[in-house]
């Protein structure tokens, strides 16, 4: 596993864990532009690195009927305003190939959903926009696989690729992470841990996906003593009235002390270099 950087000033797979955060989907630039103020504010008194998310499209919903975002134009534009205004880099998602130039000129990550981190099109066209992919680890895929998508990328002389855990789906509305694949994937790239989507439960509230987001700071925890090297948290400012994925995500107000935990378990296991 060799560090890279994503941006000039970011460097994924070093000694600081990268903090990718912000809402599930962009609702408005108002509750965006809240969000990702508050983050730059909290992450640069705490010395983390850290990337901003938020998907202009959320194309997977599980009804149809459900919010998906503000579309591809909109969305662009208010990610656009956060990166030269705040000065923060950004992430998004892209589910189709002919969005990815679009895309990849605003966005600094390209994430490819986990339903699609098979899709060699798509993973391709993302590697030769030159952008930093993460590829979110499938419900359905073991850790071993997970290189062959990787590999879709590096084939196309982009280096600058990892991997996202988010859980793997076992029986009914439920995702289970086993730990031990952090430390498979990380063999051949940087591994984020999704604490939120970890802790979702697909399709649990009939027509809608329901979460436990009680659990999100343990698995954070679990995850940072593994060693892995950095954390994806969903959070808004009010979590109960979120358009998407309310139910896992983390409130602003405690993001503080729940990255505080997570940063101070990974120091500790870097610093003895326990990995």
């Amino acid at each position: 596993m060799k560090p890279f950087l994503i941006t000039k000033n970011i460097l994924l797979g070093g000694d600081k864990p990268l903090l990718i955060a912000g809402p599930c989907a962009i609702e408005s630039e108002a509750v965006t532009m809240q969000t990702a103020e508050y983050l730059k504010k909290l992450f640069l008194r705490m010395d983390v690195p850290f990337v901003f998310k938020a998907s202009y499209d959320k194309a997977n919903r599980t009804s149809g009927s459900s919010f998906r975002g503000l579309g591809l134009e909109k969305g662009l534009r208010i990610l656009e305003k956060i990166k030269t205004q705040l000065g923060i880099p950004v992430l998004t998602d892209v589910h189709e190939a002919a969005h990815v130039n679009e895309v990849a000129a605003v966005a600094d990550i390209l994430q490819i959903p986990a339903f699609l981190c098979r899709q060699t099109d798509l993973l391709k066209v993302a590697a030769k926009s030159g952008r930093a992919v993460n590829i979110k680890k499938g419900q359905f895929m073991s850790p071993d696989d997970m290189q062959y998508a990787m590999e879709k990328v590096t084939h196309e002389k982009n280096k600058k690729v990892f991997v996202t855990e988010r859980g793997t789906s076992f029986g009914y509305h439920n995702l289970v992470v086993d730990m031990r694949g952090l430390a498979i994937m990380r063999e051949k790239s940087p591994v984020i841990f999704d604490l939120t989507h970890s802790v979702q439960i697909p399709g649990g509230l009939k027509g809608k996906s329901g979460g436990a987001k009680e659990f999100a700071p343990l698995l954070g925890r679990a995850a940072a003593a593994t060693g892995v090297d950095g954390f994806f948290i969903e959070t808004h400012p009010n979590p109960e009235r979120a358009l998407s994925d309310g139910p896992n995500m983390i409130a602003l107000k405690d993001m503080e002390k729940l990255v505080t935990q997570l940063t101070q378990i990974s120091y500790l296991v870097k610093k003895n270099k326990y990995v």
